[in-house]
């Protein structure tokens, strides 16, 4: 079985979903072709699994009239099993060719449906974006495929390295760095739980925002801005809590990872996390925006006895029932298998 994958995401959780993904296939003899955006720091995860061709698929680059006519000839030349595109922008190169089927996956709730022209099935990783894509209209494939993550236990980073005392009680979190992301209010969290620490990994357009905000609060002296980490469970396993404040979260990669280092999760009610957790069973979760209700439920896992064993173990376990690595992989292999 052969597939071409079109990813130009960055960095974050879709793109570690990605990397899962291209090896487990690889695990399963699919011979596989990536085009991705150079210098991705993810890179050399795919590079013993796939095949790599590199662009950055600008409009105003050679490469937005050349790739699509180098797509179509690899299709024509390779005769795929599947043509696999990773979130709208990457079905913009996907090639009129009609002899397999062509998957786009969504990660997020679409705004329109003139990206997906040349795909026959959507592939939704909850069932939120796969009813919302029905109310816009698509009368093609739907199918309701989740993620997975490896599951095999990291090695916790020394808090000596993050400059953090060894007893402290400490909140990791991690992400793209903006608005939706709510790093904000756990920095407000943070100021209503005066010895408490907060490491975040990751970067963005609100790095120096959330950093101001920090300083102004006089809790920059508990928050580590980690930056990007290409390897962030090794700081999760090395932390009291996971949190994910998100306003807008689809799915949420990072509590499934937070799950597999056995960390447990707090979280907000947004739209991934209300779908597959439930409160006091597998995590605790907060209003969106509730700098006080976060700081509550950090306060409630380090005091109450028990109760993190007690997430962790239903965390595991509703990781295993919904997102285990053999399902997800079985019903993307099978949906590779279908004719258009």
């Amino acid at each position: 079985m052969k597939v071409a994958h079109f990813h130009f995401g960055k960095e974050g959780g879709a793109e570690r979903f990605f990397v899962h993904l291209v090896n487990s296939l690889h695990e399963r003899e699919i011979e596989q072709i990536s085009v991705i955006r150079p210098n991705r720091l993810w890179r050399n995860d795919i590079a013993g699994a796939s095949k790599l061709i590199e662009s950055n698929f600008r409009n105003l680059s050679p490469d937005r009239l050349l790739l699509p006519l180098k797509v179509k000839r690899l299709a024509n030349e390779w005769e795929p099993d599947a043509l696999f595109a990773w979130m709208p922008r990457a079905c913009r190169l996907m090639p009129d060719y009609r002899k397999c089927i062509r998957i786009a996956r969504l990660g997020d709730y679409p705004l329109r449906l003139d990206y997906f022209k040349n795909i026959d099935v959507l592939v939704c990783n909850t069932p939120g974006i796969a009813e919302h894509v029905r109310n816009m209209g698509w009368d093609r494939g739907v199918e309701m495929i989740s993620n997975f993550t490896y599951a095999e236990p990291a090695t916790p980073v020394s808090r000596a390295e993050v400059d953090t005392p060894e007893d402290a009680f400490v909140v990791t979190s991690m992400g793209r760095f903006v608005p939706r992301k709510g790093f904000d209010v756990l920095i407000r969290a943070m100021s209503l739980s005066p010895d408490m620490y907060l490491w975040i990994a990751g970067d963005g357009e609100e790095a120096e925002n959330l950093k101001n905000l920090a300083t102004k609060l006089g809790v920059m002296d508990r928050i580590r801005f980690l930056g990007w980490k290409a390897n962030p469970n090794n700081y999760v396993a090395a932390s009291d809590v996971f949190a994910a404040a998100s306003s807008h979260e689809p799915l949420g990669n990072i509590v499934l990872e937070a799950w597999a280092q056995k960390i447990p999760v707090v979280s907000t009610l947004s739209e991934g996390p209300s779908w597959f957790m439930t409160h006091e069973q597998d995590g605790l979760m907060v209003e969106i925006g509730d700098a006080d209700g976060f700081a509550a439920a950090f306060e409630r896992l380090r005091s109450e006895q028990g109760l993190g064993e007690k997430l962790v173990e239903g965390g595991l376990k509703t990781l295993d029932e919904k997102f285990s690595k053999r399902v997800i992989t079985d019903a993307y292999i099978d949906l590779f298998k279908r004719k258009p």
